[in-house]
């Protein structure tokens, strides 16, 4: 008999238990909403460069055997930057002259024969033409000697020299880089899924890792017309600001800005299911649909259906329905 009433007592607590568990409210976690900037904008990264620049290279194959200048200077248009070996060249300008010299000789003894009806005056007309071709062959020789000098595209600065005598350097290289350091711009890549949205005039916020922590800024100047079919991306140039603190070369990530609103009402990621959010009121929550704008890491913009100082149920049990009653989780 006691170990049937013992079993009914434990029957009756157990039953007790899981009709409290029942009815007892969920407990949530929650947080306000609250008003902060939201910056909706498409990523691109990028490399700084001036805007009036070139690469130099050789016009021949050849060894390196003077260079005369060094980075940091400026050269004006036209200014020898190094000189190339053209000993070669130089051997053949002389046979190129000499079979020049021979050929005017012939020409001058027909002409004279000619004269004396001694040879036929076609003989004259293929001397002349000989004599031509002779002489346009020796001055070309003579100005392919200019071909070993690698000179500076027009006026700037040496920004980089790549280059050192005794190197034999050929078509493909580049020894130098010419320009100005100042103006500069950003050269970035945009995927293409986001190039219809971006247009000239729109500002840019950059980070680059040599000022952590700064934010810097630009302006949308040009965008390529053509994309890349390969790279699936289009080239924009940034425009920098005469002041901006980057050098030319370093590298940045850039977030080109398409709609900044500052005052927008944020809450947790954690707060938002299926475009719907649970609004807290006392102690029932209200089941409100929102329309989400920029989604971050850190908080959601909510552009309807929400105001500032509203409390919302973060990660919301699945069991969770509009007008239950709820307990704060401690």
């Amino acid at each position: 008999m006691r170990r049937r009433i013992l079993l009914l007592i434990l029957c009756l607590l157990a039953a007790g238990g899981s009709w409290l568990w029942w009815i007892m409210p969920p407990a949530v976690a929650i947080a306000m909403a609250t008003t902060g900037p939201a910056l909706r904008a498409v990523y691109a990264t990028g490399s700084v460069e001036p805007v009036h620049w070139a690469r130099v290279g050789p016009a021949v194959r050849a060894r390196v055997t003077d260079v005369m200048v060094q980075e940091g200077q400026r050269v004006a248009e036209g200014e020898p930057l190094a000189r190339l070996d053209d000993r070669e060249a130089r051997h053949r300008v002389e046979e190129a002259e000499a079979r020049a010299r021979f050929a005017e000789d012939e020409l001058a003894r027909t002409r004279t024969l000619v004269t004396r009806d001694i040879a036929s005056r076609s003989a004259l007309d293929r001397a002349e033409a000989e004599a031509r071709a002779v002489g346009a062959s020796a001055e070309a020789a003579r100005r392919r000697l200019d071909d070993y000098i690698v000179r500076a595209p027009s006026a700037g600065v040496v920004l980089r020299r790549d280059v050192e005598v005794g190197e034999v350097v050929d078509t493909p290289a580049s020894l130098f880089w010419i320009g100005e350091l100042r103006p500069l711009r950003i050269t970035a890549e945009v995927d293409e899924e986001d190039i219809a949205q971006v247009s000239e005039g729109q500002p840019v916020l950059l980070r680059a890792d040599a000022f952590t922590g700064q934010v810097l800024t630009a302006t949308v100047g040009q965008i390529t017309p053509k994309g890349d079919a390969t790279r699936k991306a289009y080239r924009v140039r940034l425009t920098l600001p005469d002041d901006t603190p980057l050098m030319i070369g370093m590298t940045v990530e850039a977030n080109i800005v398409l709609r900044r609103t500052d005052d927008a009402v944020l809450v947790p990621p954690a707060a938002v299911r299926d475009g719907r959010v649970f609004v807290v009121r006392r102690e029932t929550v209200e089941h409100r649909p929102v329309e989400v704008g920029v989604q971050g890491p850190r908080a959601v913009e909510i552009l309807r259906g929400l105001a500032r100082g509203e409390a919302v149920v973060l990660n919301p049990p699945a069991t969770l329905a509009d007008g239950q009653t709820v307990r704060l989780r401690p």
